[in-house]
């Protein structure tokens, strides 16, 4: 396997509020566009030529990573114009393939940041002789996911509906988000149109017979569908958990970019990122958090899990929780925001403006 395409740049992404210019795939996670790490274990595994199929603000991409061979890659790009789902935006770029009908073809999700085994992932296409091989992980709730039985060799049995009750969680199997198809079957899905793997393409093919094999794999996994998840993602990079070869620097307890200022007495923990030109004053306390390029962190600041646009400022002996404060954006000191709270862009919140109390 030599090619694959990559799905990036969805629209109904809930990091919106970090940047109204960037779409999710190039916010920074362990100090690099999040992209970068997917492209990277591709590589890794072999994949020379990527199909990069993109929609919204499809023009950020091009210019960051133009025809790949920086990354030892060849990139080509499709722009969608219009949505057309999962299904449809892989039809959309088989133009681009150069793979014979029977090649492999590696498909992947931009919003899944995983440890999957990419290599064992093929080599179980081709013992198996499969159509379409689906990356299946164990998840402990699989209430919020479709779920994907199989049998005792593997074959996909059903593609199922989130359960609504007990009863209907036959297994705790879920697609996660990577595939390899025969070259031959991404043809067979209808062009110029809306199409969902998970709810046309893969049930249509099951119907008629066609080998669906799925590939259980354990190693980390992480749907970044969400600002929470995605910070987390970030620090699993840092701290080694989500193995990536992008990572720029050693995996420890925290990543410091170059040119970025942190005062001696200041405490980074849990796989916190300081981007570029960043600067984290005296006694400031940051755990598990990205601090943005040219983010400005005040004296005895105390951030957690949070993300920090790029040249954001966070006030002197501000409290952050779990929180997305965009770029630009200006927290004075002495605030105290807690978990689920987004700053949107350039947004002033003014000294002892927000504080949270229990009321007991």
């Amino acid at each position: 396997m030599t090619e694959a395409i990559l799905l990036v740049g969805g629209k109904g992404t809930r990091l919106r509020p970090l940047t109204v210019y960037t779409p999710k795939p190039m916010v920074r996670a362990a100090g690099v566009p999040f992209l970068t790490h997917q492209l990277a274990r591709a590589r890794a595994a072999g994949v020379e030529h990527i199909v990069l199929a993109t929609s919204y603000l499809a023009e950020v991409f091009e210019p960051y990573f133009g025809d790949g061979s920086a990354m030892g890659l060849s990139i080509e790009y499709v722009t969608e114009e219009e949505p057309l789902g999962t299904g449809g935006a892989i039809r959309n770029a088989a133009s681009r393939l150069r793979s014979g009908p029977d090649d492999p073809v590696l498909v992947f999700n931009g919003d899944i940041l995983t440890g999957l085994d990419i290599r064992a992932l093929v080599a179980t296409h081709a013992s198996t002789g499969a159509d379409v091989t689906l990356h299946l992980t164990k998840v402990s709730d699989p209430r919020a996911y479709g779920l994907v039985p199989t049998d005792g060799t593997g074959r996909v049995l059903a593609f199922l509906e989130k359960p609504g009750t007990p009863e209907e969680i036959v297994t705790d199997q879920i697609n996660a988000g990577a595939y390899v198809f025969r070259r031959s079957v991404i043809d067979t899905v209808p062009a110029g149109r809306p199409v969902s793997v998970e709810r046309e393409t893969f049930p249509e093919l099951l119907a008629s017979g066609a080998h669906l094999q799925g590939m259980v794999d354990s190693t980390y996994w992480l749907d970044l569908g969400t600002p929470a998840a995605f910070v987390r993602g970030s620090a699993d990079l840092v701290l080694g958990r989500a193995p990536s070869p992008a990572v720029p620097g050693r995996c420890g307890d925290r990543l410091i970019l170059p040119t970025a200022t942190v005062a001696g007495d200041a405490k980074l923990a849990g796989g916190t990122v300081v981007g570029e030109g960043a600067f984290v004053a005296e006694g400031a306390r940051i755990f598990g958090s990205a601090i943005l390029p040219g983010a400005v962190i005040e004296p005895g600041a105390v951030i957690t899990d949070s993300l920090i646009g790029t040249e954001a400022r966070v006030g002197t002996r501000s409290v952050l929780t779990g929180t997305v404060i965009g770029d630009g954006a200006v927290i004075g000191p002495d605030n105290e925001l807690r978990t689920g709270i987004r700053i949107w862009p350039h947004t002033h919140i003014p000294a002892s403006a927000v504080r949270f109390s229990s009321d007991q």
